[in-house]
Protein backbone atom coordinates (compact mmCIF):
# COMPACT_ATOMS: atom_id res chain seq x y z
CA UNK A 1 0.00 0.00 0.00
CA UNK A 2 2.08 2.90 -1.28
CA UNK A 3 -0.43 5.74 -1.24
CA UNK A 4 -1.64 6.90 2.18
CA UNK A 5 -4.72 8.52 0.63
CA UNK A 6 -6.10 5.08 -0.28
CA UNK A 7 -5.60 3.35 3.09
CA UNK A 8 -9.29 3.43 4.02
CA UNK A 9 -10.39 2.44 0.51
CA UNK A 10 -8.07 -0.56 0.65
CA UNK A 11 -9.59 -1.83 3.90
CA UNK A 12 -13.15 -1.03 2.85
CA UNK A 13 -12.57 -3.42 -0.03
CA UNK A 14 -10.68 -5.90 2.19
CA UNK A 15 -13.56 -6.12 4.69
CA UNK A 16 -16.40 -5.75 2.21
CA UNK A 17 -17.75 -2.49 3.62
CA UNK A 18 -20.07 -0.51 1.36
CA UNK A 19 -19.03 3.08 0.65
CA UNK A 20 -21.31 4.38 -2.11
CA UNK A 21 -25.11 4.42 -1.79
CA UNK A 22 -27.48 3.13 -4.48
CA UNK A 23 -29.17 5.91 -6.45
CA UNK A 24 -32.66 4.93 -5.25
CA UNK A 25 -31.49 5.16 -1.65
CA UNK A 26 -30.00 8.62 -2.18
CA UNK A 27 -33.20 9.78 -3.90
CA UNK A 28 -35.37 8.63 -0.99
CA UNK A 29 -33.22 10.68 1.37
CA UNK A 30 -33.33 13.75 -0.89
CA UNK A 31 -37.12 13.54 -1.15
CA UNK A 32 -37.49 14.52 2.51
CA UNK A 33 -36.06 17.98 1.78
CA UNK A 34 -33.73 19.91 4.04
CA UNK A 35 -36.09 21.09 6.79
CA UNK A 36 -38.66 19.49 9.07
CA UNK A 37 -42.12 19.95 7.57
CA UNK A 38 -44.89 21.48 9.67
CA UNK A 39 -47.15 18.44 9.20
CA UNK A 40 -44.39 16.15 10.48
CA UNK A 41 -44.55 17.88 13.86
CA UNK A 42 -48.24 17.12 14.37
CA UNK A 43 -49.02 14.86 17.33
CA UNK A 44 -45.57 15.41 18.78
CA UNK A 45 -44.51 17.03 22.03
CA UNK A 46 -43.16 20.53 21.42
CA UNK A 47 -39.91 20.72 23.41
CA UNK A 48 -38.32 23.63 21.54
CA UNK A 49 -38.43 25.71 24.74
CA UNK A 50 -35.97 23.44 26.54
CA UNK A 51 -32.26 24.30 26.87
CA UNK A 52 -31.31 21.29 24.74
CA UNK A 53 -27.63 20.93 23.86
CA UNK A 54 -25.34 18.42 22.20
CA UNK A 55 -21.90 17.38 23.48
CA UNK A 56 -19.73 15.55 20.96
CA UNK A 57 -16.17 15.27 19.60
CA UNK A 58 -14.78 18.32 17.81
CA UNK A 59 -15.05 16.67 14.39
CA UNK A 60 -18.56 15.20 14.82
CA UNK A 61 -21.24 15.96 12.25
CA UNK A 62 -23.92 13.37 13.05
CA UNK A 63 -25.50 14.43 16.34
CA UNK A 64 -27.67 11.53 17.54
CA UNK A 65 -28.42 12.84 20.99
CA UNK A 66 -29.13 16.06 22.86
CA UNK A 67 -29.55 16.72 26.57
CA UNK A 68 -31.70 19.16 28.54
CA UNK A 69 -32.04 19.69 32.28
CA UNK A 70 -33.86 21.80 34.84
CA UNK A 71 -33.75 21.70 38.65
CA UNK A 72 -36.91 22.51 40.62
CA UNK A 73 -37.40 24.06 44.05
CA UNK A 74 -37.03 20.62 45.70
CA UNK A 75 -33.61 20.16 44.08
CA UNK A 76 -35.12 17.49 41.86
CA UNK A 77 -33.64 17.00 38.41
CA UNK A 78 -35.76 16.97 35.26
CA UNK A 79 -33.60 15.43 32.55
CA UNK A 80 -34.38 15.11 28.88
CA UNK A 81 -32.44 12.73 26.64
CA UNK A 82 -33.50 13.55 23.09
CA UNK A 83 -32.60 11.06 20.35
CA UNK A 84 -32.82 11.73 16.61
CA UNK A 85 -36.01 10.13 15.27
CA UNK A 86 -34.32 8.29 12.42
CA UNK A 87 -37.14 5.72 12.37
CA UNK A 88 -39.54 8.42 11.14
CA UNK A 89 -37.47 8.80 7.98
CA UNK A 90 -36.13 5.28 7.52
CA UNK A 91 -39.22 3.10 7.28
CA UNK A 92 -38.96 -0.68 7.26
CA UNK A 93 -38.73 -2.13 3.76
CA UNK A 94 -37.65 1.07 2.00
CA UNK A 95 -34.47 1.39 -0.04
CA UNK A 96 -32.98 3.44 2.82
CA UNK A 97 -33.79 0.64 5.24
CA UNK A 98 -32.41 -2.12 3.02
CA UNK A 99 -29.10 -0.30 2.63
CA UNK A 100 -28.89 0.61 6.33
CA UNK A 101 -29.45 -3.02 7.30
CA UNK A 102 -26.72 -4.22 4.92
CA UNK A 103 -24.26 -1.77 6.48
CA UNK A 104 -25.59 -2.36 10.03
CA UNK A 105 -23.53 0.53 11.40
CA UNK A 106 -21.36 3.47 10.44
CA UNK A 107 -17.64 2.79 10.13
CA UNK A 108 -15.21 5.40 11.46
CA UNK A 109 -11.68 5.89 10.19
CA UNK A 110 -9.19 8.52 11.46
CA UNK A 111 -10.01 10.92 8.63
CA UNK A 112 -13.47 9.93 7.45
CA UNK A 113 -16.78 8.28 8.26
CA UNK A 114 -18.57 5.72 6.10
CA UNK A 115 -22.12 6.36 7.31
CA UNK A 116 -24.98 3.91 7.71
CA UNK A 117 -27.39 6.50 6.30
CA UNK A 118 -26.79 8.93 3.42
CA UNK A 119 -25.24 12.22 4.53
CA UNK A 120 -28.44 14.08 3.64
CA UNK A 121 -29.93 12.35 6.69
CA UNK A 122 -26.92 11.45 8.86
CA UNK A 123 -25.33 14.91 8.75
CA UNK A 124 -28.48 16.79 7.80
CA UNK A 125 -32.14 16.17 8.54
CA UNK A 126 -31.57 13.62 11.34
CA UNK A 127 -28.63 15.41 12.94
CA UNK A 128 -29.61 17.46 16.01
CA UNK A 129 -27.85 20.61 14.87
CA UNK A 130 -28.19 23.86 16.83
CA UNK A 131 -30.90 26.41 16.08
CA UNK A 132 -32.94 24.21 13.74
CA UNK A 133 -36.03 22.14 14.47
CA UNK A 134 -35.46 18.39 14.46
CA UNK A 135 -37.71 15.40 15.11
CA UNK A 136 -36.75 13.40 18.18
CA UNK A 137 -37.69 10.66 20.58
CA UNK A 138 -37.44 12.14 24.08
CA UNK A 139 -36.94 10.21 27.30
CA UNK A 140 -38.06 12.62 30.01
CA UNK A 141 -36.85 11.60 33.47
CA UNK A 142 -37.54 12.96 36.95
CA UNK A 143 -34.88 12.25 39.61
CA UNK A 144 -34.81 13.24 43.27
CA UNK A 145 -31.87 15.03 44.86
CA UNK A 146 -30.08 11.69 45.43
CA UNK A 147 -30.44 10.57 41.82
CA UNK A 148 -33.29 8.10 42.36
CA UNK A 149 -35.61 7.87 39.35
CA UNK A 150 -39.14 8.92 40.31
CA UNK A 151 -40.85 8.80 36.92
CA UNK A 152 -40.16 8.65 33.21
CA UNK A 153 -41.98 9.33 29.96
CA UNK A 154 -41.01 8.41 26.41
CA UNK A 155 -42.57 10.58 23.70
CA UNK A 156 -42.06 11.51 20.09
CA UNK A 157 -41.16 15.18 20.03
CA UNK A 158 -39.50 18.00 18.17
CA UNK A 159 -36.68 20.07 19.62
CA UNK A 160 -34.40 22.95 18.76
CA UNK A 161 -30.91 22.50 20.16
CA UNK A 162 -29.63 25.72 21.72
CA UNK A 163 -25.94 24.85 21.83
CA UNK A 164 -23.45 22.52 20.13
CA UNK A 165 -20.65 21.76 22.60
CA UNK A 166 -17.45 19.95 21.75
CA UNK A 167 -16.00 17.96 24.63
CA UNK A 168 -13.00 20.31 25.11
CA UNK A 169 -15.24 23.38 24.99
CA UNK A 170 -17.68 21.96 27.55
CA UNK A 171 -14.81 21.00 29.84
CA UNK A 172 -13.33 24.49 29.53
CA UNK A 173 -16.68 25.96 30.56
CA UNK A 174 -17.02 23.66 33.58
CA UNK A 175 -13.49 24.59 34.65
CA UNK A 176 -14.41 28.29 34.55
CA UNK A 177 -12.10 29.06 31.62
CA UNK A 178 -14.96 29.82 29.22
CA UNK A 179 -18.10 31.86 29.83
CA UNK A 180 -21.48 30.64 28.62
CA UNK A 181 -25.16 31.22 29.47
CA UNK A 182 -25.45 27.43 29.53
CA UNK A 183 -22.80 26.88 32.20
CA UNK A 184 -25.37 26.25 34.96
CA UNK A 185 -27.10 23.63 32.82
CA UNK A 186 -23.75 21.92 32.24
CA UNK A 187 -23.05 21.94 35.97
CA UNK A 188 -26.48 20.44 36.69
CA UNK A 189 -25.87 17.73 34.09
CA UNK A 190 -22.52 16.96 35.68
CA UNK A 191 -24.00 16.76 39.20
CA UNK A 192 -26.77 14.38 38.16
CA UNK A 193 -24.37 12.26 36.09
CA UNK A 194 -22.09 11.80 39.10
CA UNK A 195 -25.08 10.59 41.16
CA UNK A 196 -25.92 8.03 38.46
CA UNK A 197 -22.28 7.03 38.18
CA UNK A 198 -22.19 6.37 41.93
CA UNK A 199 -25.27 4.13 41.61
CA UNK A 200 -23.60 2.22 38.80
CA UNK A 201 -20.48 1.68 40.89
CA UNK A 202 -22.59 0.49 43.84
CA UNK A 203 -24.15 -2.23 41.71
CA UNK A 204 -20.68 -3.46 40.75
CA UNK A 205 -20.05 -1.83 37.38
CA UNK A 206 -16.43 -0.76 36.90
CA UNK A 207 -15.60 2.71 35.65
CA UNK A 208 -12.41 2.63 33.57
CA UNK A 209 -12.25 6.20 32.14
CA UNK A 210 -9.27 5.23 30.00
CA UNK A 211 -7.09 7.63 28.07
CA UNK A 212 -7.82 7.37 24.35
CA UNK A 213 -5.58 8.29 21.44
CA UNK A 214 -6.35 9.95 18.15
CA UNK A 215 -4.12 9.93 15.10
CA UNK A 216 -3.89 13.25 13.26
CA UNK A 217 -4.18 12.97 9.49
CA UNK A 218 -3.01 15.40 6.80
CA UNK A 219 -4.84 16.33 3.60
CA UNK A 220 -3.52 13.37 1.59
CA UNK A 221 -3.96 10.81 4.32
CA UNK A 222 -0.44 11.06 5.76
CA UNK A 223 -0.24 10.69 9.56
CA UNK A 224 1.01 13.81 11.34
CA UNK A 225 1.11 12.68 14.96
CA UNK A 226 -0.77 11.19 17.90
CA UNK A 227 -2.78 13.10 20.50
CA UNK A 228 -3.99 11.54 23.73
CA UNK A 229 -7.51 12.34 24.89
CA UNK A 230 -8.50 11.96 28.51
CA UNK A 231 -11.94 10.52 29.23
CA UNK A 232 -12.94 13.56 31.24
CA UNK A 233 -16.14 14.47 33.07
CA UNK A 234 -17.87 15.72 29.89
CA UNK A 235 -17.46 12.31 28.23
CA UNK A 236 -18.61 10.65 31.45
CA UNK A 237 -21.79 12.70 31.80
CA UNK A 238 -22.88 11.91 28.25
CA UNK A 239 -22.15 8.22 28.83
CA UNK A 240 -24.16 8.07 32.06
CA UNK A 241 -27.25 9.58 30.44
CA UNK A 242 -27.02 7.36 27.35
CA UNK A 243 -26.69 4.29 29.60
CA UNK A 244 -29.74 5.32 31.59
CA UNK A 245 -31.82 6.01 28.46
CA UNK A 246 -30.81 2.67 26.92
CA UNK A 247 -31.69 0.83 30.13
CA UNK A 248 -35.10 2.51 30.50
CA UNK A 249 -36.10 1.79 26.91
CA UNK A 250 -35.13 -1.88 27.31
CA UNK A 251 -37.10 -2.13 30.57
CA UNK A 252 -40.11 -0.35 29.05
CA UNK A 253 -40.29 -2.68 26.04
CA UNK A 254 -39.70 -5.75 28.22
CA UNK A 255 -42.54 -4.70 30.55
CA UNK A 256 -44.78 -4.32 27.49
CA UNK A 257 -43.93 -7.89 26.52
CA UNK A 258 -42.38 -6.94 23.20
CA UNK A 259 -39.57 -8.81 21.51
CA UNK A 260 -36.54 -6.62 20.90
CA UNK A 261 -32.84 -6.72 20.19
CA UNK A 262 -30.92 -6.53 23.46
CA UNK A 263 -27.30 -5.55 23.91
CA UNK A 264 -25.97 -8.45 25.96
CA UNK A 265 -22.66 -9.18 27.62
CA UNK A 266 -21.90 -12.65 28.93
CA UNK A 267 -20.13 -13.28 32.20
CA UNK A 268 -16.52 -14.37 31.58
CA UNK A 269 -15.35 -17.83 32.62
CA UNK A 270 -12.25 -18.52 34.69
CA UNK A 271 -10.18 -19.45 31.64
CA UNK A 272 -10.65 -15.95 30.21
CA UNK A 273 -9.35 -14.44 33.44
CA UNK A 274 -6.12 -16.45 33.53
CA UNK A 275 -3.83 -13.77 32.05
CA UNK A 276 -5.52 -11.00 34.01
CA UNK A 277 -5.11 -12.87 37.30
CA UNK A 278 -1.42 -13.53 36.59
CA UNK A 279 -0.88 -9.85 35.78
CA UNK A 280 -2.76 -8.60 38.84
CA UNK A 281 -1.00 -11.02 41.22
CA UNK A 282 2.41 -10.13 39.79
CA UNK A 283 1.69 -6.52 40.82
CA UNK A 284 0.86 -7.55 44.38
CA UNK A 285 -2.94 -7.65 44.21
CA UNK A 286 -4.66 -10.54 45.97
CA UNK A 287 -7.52 -12.12 44.02
CA UNK A 288 -9.47 -15.35 44.22
CA UNK A 289 -9.84 -17.54 41.13
CA UNK A 290 -12.36 -16.68 39.84
CA UNK A 291 -12.46 -13.23 41.48
CA UNK A 292 -15.70 -11.79 42.85
CA UNK A 293 -17.16 -8.57 41.46
CA UNK A 294 -16.33 -6.83 44.74
CA UNK A 295 -12.68 -7.94 44.58
CA UNK A 296 -12.31 -6.66 41.03
CA UNK A 297 -13.91 -3.35 41.90
CA UNK A 298 -11.65 -2.97 44.95
CA UNK A 299 -8.59 -3.77 42.84
CA UNK A 300 -9.37 -0.99 40.36
CA UNK A 301 -10.12 1.47 43.14
CA UNK A 302 -6.69 0.75 44.64
CA UNK A 303 -4.96 0.87 41.26
CA UNK A 304 -6.69 4.02 39.95
CA UNK A 305 -3.85 6.39 40.84
CA UNK A 306 -1.05 3.93 40.12
CA UNK A 307 0.97 3.82 36.88
CA UNK A 308 -0.53 0.39 36.22
CA UNK A 309 -4.19 1.45 36.00
CA UNK A 310 -4.36 1.77 32.21
CA UNK A 311 -2.58 -1.56 31.63
CA UNK A 312 -4.63 -3.41 34.22
CA UNK A 313 -7.83 -2.04 32.72
CA UNK A 314 -6.88 -3.15 29.22
CA UNK A 315 -5.88 -6.58 30.53
CA UNK A 316 -9.28 -6.91 32.23
CA UNK A 317 -11.17 -5.77 29.14
CA UNK A 318 -9.31 -8.35 27.03
CA UNK A 319 -10.37 -11.03 29.53
CA UNK A 320 -14.04 -10.26 29.04
CA UNK A 321 -16.20 -11.58 26.24
CA UNK A 322 -17.36 -9.21 23.53
CA UNK A 323 -20.79 -7.64 23.92
CA UNK A 324 -23.20 -8.45 21.11
CA UNK A 325 -26.84 -8.22 20.04
CA UNK A 326 -29.43 -10.87 20.82
CA UNK A 327 -33.18 -11.37 20.99
CA UNK A 328 -32.56 -13.47 24.10
CA UNK A 329 -31.89 -11.31 27.14
CA UNK A 330 -29.17 -12.55 29.47
CA UNK A 331 -28.30 -9.13 30.89
CA UNK A 332 -25.14 -7.07 30.59
CA UNK A 333 -22.27 -8.27 32.77
CA UNK A 334 -20.04 -5.21 32.34
CA UNK A 335 -22.77 -2.71 33.21
CA UNK A 336 -24.36 -5.01 35.81
CA UNK A 337 -27.80 -4.47 34.25
CA UNK A 338 -30.59 -7.01 33.82
CA UNK A 339 -32.02 -5.15 30.79
CA UNK A 340 -30.02 -3.15 28.27
CA UNK A 341 -30.54 -2.23 24.61
CA UNK A 342 -28.90 0.13 22.15
CA UNK A 343 -31.30 2.98 21.41
CA UNK A 344 -29.43 6.29 21.54
CA UNK A 345 -27.55 6.17 18.20
CA UNK A 346 -30.08 5.39 15.45
CA UNK A 347 -28.16 7.42 12.85
CA UNK A 348 -25.17 5.10 13.05
CA UNK A 349 -26.45 1.74 14.42
CA UNK A 350 -29.17 -0.44 12.91
CA UNK A 351 -29.91 -2.00 16.31
CA UNK A 352 -30.97 1.40 17.65
CA UNK A 353 -33.10 2.07 14.58
CA UNK A 354 -34.84 -1.29 15.06
CA UNK A 355 -35.54 -0.60 18.76
CA UNK A 356 -37.01 2.80 17.83
CA UNK A 357 -39.45 1.07 15.47
CA UNK A 358 -40.40 -1.52 18.09
CA UNK A 359 -41.05 1.26 20.60
CA UNK A 360 -43.68 2.81 18.33
CA UNK A 361 -45.09 -0.43 16.87
CA UNK A 362 -43.65 0.28 13.42
CA UNK A 363 -41.90 -3.06 12.91
CA UNK A 364 -42.74 -5.34 10.04
CA UNK A 365 -42.49 -9.09 10.59
CA UNK A 366 -38.81 -9.78 11.00
CA UNK A 367 -36.58 -12.52 12.37
CA UNK A 368 -34.91 -10.61 15.21
CA UNK A 369 -32.55 -13.52 15.96
CA UNK A 370 -31.20 -13.37 12.41
CA UNK A 371 -30.96 -9.56 12.47
CA UNK A 372 -29.15 -9.57 15.83
CA UNK A 373 -26.63 -12.14 14.62
CA UNK A 374 -25.98 -10.27 11.37
CA UNK A 375 -25.49 -6.83 12.92
CA UNK A 376 -23.21 -8.33 15.59
CA UNK A 377 -21.03 -9.79 12.83
CA UNK A 378 -21.03 -6.52 10.89
CA UNK A 379 -20.10 -4.55 14.00
CA UNK A 380 -17.03 -6.74 14.52
CA UNK A 381 -16.18 -6.47 10.84
CA UNK A 382 -16.24 -2.67 11.05
CA UNK A 383 -14.09 -2.74 14.19
CA UNK A 384 -11.49 -4.87 12.41
CA UNK A 385 -11.44 -2.46 9.46
CA UNK A 386 -11.14 0.57 11.75
CA UNK A 387 -8.31 -1.01 13.74
CA UNK A 388 -6.51 -2.05 10.54
CA UNK A 389 -6.53 1.51 9.18
CA UNK A 390 -5.36 2.95 12.50
CA UNK A 391 -2.54 0.41 12.71
CA UNK A 392 -1.41 1.16 9.16
CA UNK A 393 -1.44 4.90 9.84
CA UNK A 394 0.72 4.32 12.92
CA UNK A 395 3.14 2.22 10.89
CA UNK A 396 3.38 5.05 8.37
CA UNK A 397 4.08 7.48 11.22
CA UNK A 398 6.88 5.29 12.60
CA UNK A 399 8.32 4.88 9.11
CA UNK A 400 8.20 8.65 8.59
CA UNK A 401 10.05 9.25 11.88
CA UNK A 402 12.55 6.48 11.11
CA UNK A 403 13.50 8.06 7.77
CA UNK A 404 14.23 11.36 9.54
CA UNK A 405 15.99 9.83 12.55
CA UNK A 406 16.95 6.13 12.31
CA UNK A 407 18.50 6.26 15.82
CA UNK A 408 15.42 7.54 17.61
CA UNK A 409 14.75 5.75 20.88
CA UNK A 410 11.18 4.99 21.90
CA UNK A 411 10.06 4.57 25.49
CA UNK A 412 7.87 1.48 25.72
CA UNK A 413 5.95 -0.31 28.47
CA UNK A 414 5.79 -4.09 28.74
CA UNK A 415 2.17 -5.20 28.48
CA UNK A 416 2.58 -8.98 28.54
CA UNK A 417 5.27 -11.55 29.28
CA UNK A 418 5.35 -15.07 27.86
CA UNK A 419 8.01 -17.80 28.32
CA UNK A 420 9.27 -17.04 24.80
CA UNK A 421 8.85 -13.25 24.42
CA UNK A 422 7.94 -9.87 25.84
CA UNK A 423 5.19 -7.71 24.37
CA UNK A 424 5.23 -3.94 24.72
CA UNK A 425 3.49 -0.73 23.71
CA UNK A 426 5.41 2.32 22.52
CA UNK A 427 4.17 5.22 24.61
CA UNK A 428 4.45 8.00 22.00
CA UNK A 429 2.76 6.17 19.14
CA UNK A 430 0.65 3.66 21.10
CA UNK A 431 1.59 0.79 18.83
CA UNK A 432 2.36 -2.73 20.02
CA UNK A 433 5.51 -4.70 19.36
CA UNK A 434 7.29 -7.78 20.63
CA UNK A 435 10.79 -9.12 21.22
CA UNK A 436 11.70 -12.79 21.19
CA UNK A 437 13.57 -14.05 24.24
CA UNK A 438 16.72 -14.30 22.12
CA UNK A 439 16.59 -10.54 21.42
CA UNK A 440 16.43 -9.16 24.94
CA UNK A 441 19.98 -9.33 26.20
CA UNK A 442 23.27 -11.16 26.54
CA UNK A 443 21.99 -13.50 29.19
CA UNK A 444 19.96 -16.68 29.56
CA UNK A 445 16.43 -15.62 30.50
CA UNK A 446 14.12 -17.94 32.40
CA UNK A 447 10.37 -17.43 32.75
CA UNK A 448 9.18 -17.14 36.36
CA UNK A 449 5.41 -17.89 36.49
CA UNK A 450 5.03 -16.59 40.07
CA UNK A 451 6.35 -13.15 39.15
CA UNK A 452 5.13 -13.35 35.54
CA UNK A 453 8.60 -12.23 34.48
CA UNK A 454 11.60 -13.19 32.39
CA UNK A 455 14.69 -13.10 34.64
CA UNK A 456 18.32 -13.25 33.52
CA UNK A 457 20.27 -16.04 35.26
CA UNK A 458 23.56 -14.10 35.30
CA UNK A 459 22.49 -10.43 35.53
CA UNK A 460 19.18 -10.98 37.35
CA UNK A 461 17.68 -8.43 34.95
CA UNK A 462 13.90 -8.76 35.12
CA UNK A 463 11.29 -7.99 32.49
CA UNK A 464 7.73 -7.99 33.82
CA UNK A 465 4.38 -6.30 33.28
CA UNK A 466 4.74 -2.53 33.53
CA UNK A 467 8.53 -2.49 33.09
CA UNK A 468 9.66 0.42 30.93
CA UNK A 469 12.21 -0.27 28.21
CA UNK A 470 13.76 1.63 25.30
CA UNK A 471 13.50 0.26 21.77
CA UNK A 472 14.59 1.35 18.31
CA UNK A 473 12.97 0.63 14.96
CA UNK A 474 14.72 -2.06 12.95
CA UNK A 475 12.36 -2.20 9.98
CA UNK A 476 8.88 -1.08 8.89
CA UNK A 477 7.20 -3.20 6.25
CA UNK A 478 3.98 -1.68 4.92
CA UNK A 479 3.33 -4.58 2.56
CA UNK A 480 3.20 -7.11 5.39
CA UNK A 481 2.00 -4.41 7.81
CA UNK A 482 4.51 -5.01 10.56
CA UNK A 483 7.26 -3.22 12.41
CA UNK A 484 10.35 -4.86 13.89
CA UNK A 485 12.22 -3.44 16.87
CA UNK A 486 15.33 -4.10 18.87
CA UNK A 487 16.19 -3.37 22.47
CA UNK A 488 18.42 -0.38 23.17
Amino acid sequence: ITNASTDSLFFLHEFGIRKTFPEKCLQEAQDFGKTVKKQDRQGRLDLTHLNSMTIDPVTAKDFDDALSITVDENNHYHLGVHIADAAFYVKAGTELDKEAKKRANSTYFPNECVPMLPEHLSNGLCSLKPNVIRLAVSILMHFDEKGALLEKTIKRSFIKSKKRWSYPEALSCLQGKKKSPYKKALENLKDLAMLLKKQRQLRGSIDFSLIDSKILIGEIGEPKGIVKEEYDVTHQLVEEFMLKANELVALTLSDLGRDLIYRIHEEPNSDNFADFLVTAKSLGFSLEDPPTDQEIQMLFQEARHSPHFQRLSLSFIKAMKLACYSKKNIGHYGLKLSHYAHFTSPIRRYADLTVQRILFNEMEAEDLDETASYISDQERNSMKAENAVIFLKKLRLIQKIYKKDPNKKYLATITSVKPYAIFFEIQDVLIEGSLHISQIGRDFFVFCPRKNALIGERTKTSYSFGTEIFVKVKEVDLTFQQAKFFLC
